[in-house]
């Protein structure tokens, strides 16, 4: 469980105040004017209580980024006309006309650069089939479909845009830099769509950023280092994209993490070996192309960390010993790698442990009783792997769900031929002062007397398998 399951609870739509049509704004925010031409068309009209004006707005020119929008020369109430800014000689232009409300007579600045953005993000996308960026017309930008807005921290009568959710929305196209312009976003969450390309350099200025979930598409390229240059940063999600390459070890020294999810991509080498100093409650290395070992530092995150999943990578090496220091742990996943040696007996020091897969490996030695004794426990898979031997109490227990198939334990169920077992297990891997012994095996229980070997481990023995 994270430990802020409230992402969104301070993300609530307003509808949006209007832009300021000021002469004095466009006079003062418009220094790159002389390269941009506004033609603006503005129909006045009185409806009683309400006015309403329509405002046509053409860009002429790409020099001038930021204002596009809010740099609207301020009509009179009652009178229609047309202006010709700054420009003596400039074309008719065609007519983008949008509806603005002038209840709100105060300019928002932030609510200008919102839209700035989302029409170039607009630009970016190449396929909406739901129709999603229909919605995305007009000043209005909380109304825009999957845009969300709430009080600015800094004054609480102003709207911003605090949160972007297209969560399965079938976009394609990729992200703009302008995103930055989204200066108050506290979430954004793009996953289940089909955006492609690498994730903007920009992004890192989002310096409220709390949640960010970018899973399940098709961007590319090295890990996002810049990412990690977010201050408010809680939730990453890049999993289930094309991300490659090592892991930065400054991924782990960000304190402000909680989760992070990096599962179903193409990353490479080694887990830092300060992947201990995290502090998150849930990690996510599956299904990549890891390798090493599972770094000994990991017992250090005793104090957070409530999920940690290895699955179908590379890793090698020992499960180490330290793993018994994590006492809120309830999910540890290591299944489909290459581990060997012996289950550390740490194990039963796990008092939260619910799930404990360790199928698909190259472990050996025996299931001690401690281990099916942890109350919190509902799971243990080891099948796939050497073990020579389960205690009873695995096997009798109603409450847990146990896997032991595939393994060498005498008179078991669906075991591996006595040739595989003895093939691996002459070889004799061993990670601890104890090694997985043949002959005898050794119990956390000593009132439990060990099974039978699978054969003895005899010179005549030794001999024979050499020529096998």
């Amino acid at each position: 469980m994270l430990r802020n399951s409230q992402y969104k609870s301070s993300l609530v739509a307003h509808p949006s105040n209007a832009q300021c049509l000021s002469t004095k704004k466009f006079s003062a925010k418009c220094s790159c004017l002389s390269r941009c031409v506004f033609i603006a068309l503005v129909t006045a009209a009185y409806d009683h209580s309400r006015t309403v004006m329509t405002i046509g707005l053409q860009r002429q020119n790409t020099g001038c980024f930021r204002l596009y929008y809010s740099c609207v020369i301020h009509l009179l109430a009652q009178a229609a006309a047309i202006f010709q800014a700054y420009s003596h000689d400039a074309p008719t232009l065609p007519r983008n006309q949008v509806t603005i409300e002038p209840s709100a007579d105060q300019c928002n600045n932030s609510l200008a650069d919102a839209y700035i953005a989302l029409q170039q993000w607009k630009k970016a996308i190449t396929n909406d089939p739901l129709r999603i960026t229909a919605t995305w017309v007009g000043p209005n930008v909380c109304n825009y479909g999957g845009v969300f807005c709430s009080p600015s921290p800094d004054n609480s009568s102003e709207n911003v845009v605090s949160g972007i959710d297209l969560n399965h929305a079938h976009l394609a196209g990729t992200l703009p830099e302008e995103i930055a312009l989204l200066n108050y976003l506290a979430l954004f969450h793009v996953n289940s769509n089909d955006f492609e390309g690498f994730i903007p350099f920009s992004f890192r200025k989002l310096s409220l950023l709390f949640e960010l979930d970018l899973s399940n598409n098709r961007f590319f390229g090295a890990f996002p280092v810049h990412l990690l240059d977010l201050p408010s940063v809680a939730y990453l999600d890049l999993r289930f994209n094309r991300f490659e390459g090592v892991l930065p070890a400054s991924l782990f020294n960000k304190q402000t993490l909680d989760a992070i999810f990096l599962n179903d991509n193409r990353l490479v080498g080694a887990i830092p070996f300060n992947l201990g100093d995290s502090a998150v409650s849930v990690v996510n290395f599956a299904n990549n192309l890891f390798d090493g070992s599972i770094p000994d530092t990991v017992g250090q995150m005793h104090k957070t960390l409530n999920e940690i999943l290895f699955l179908n990578n590379s890793l090698s090496g020992c499960i180490p010993r330290q793993i018994g220091e994590l006492t809120q742990l309830t999910i540890f996943d290591a299944s489909f790698n290459r581990l060997g040696g012996t289950l550390p007996d740490t194990i039963s020091a796990m008092i939260s442990l619910i799930g404990l897969n360790i199928a698909d490996n190259l472990l050996t030695g025996f299931i001690p009783a401690a281990i099916c004794n942890l109350q919190s426990l509902r799971s243990i898979n080891f099948s796939n792997n050497f073990f020579t031997g389960v205690s009873p109490e695995c096997l009798r227990s109603l409450s847990i769900k146990v896997d032991e198939s595939e393994n060498c334990i005498p008179n078991g169920a669906l075991q591996r031929s006595l040739q595989q077992c003895k093939d691996f297990l002459y070889q004799g891997l061993s990670c601890y002062p104890t090694p997985p012994l043949l002959s005898s095996i050794h119990l956390t229980n000593p009132t439990l007397s060990p099974p039978s070997p699978l054969f003895p481990l005899t010179t005549s023995t030794a001999s024979s398998l050499t020529h096998n």
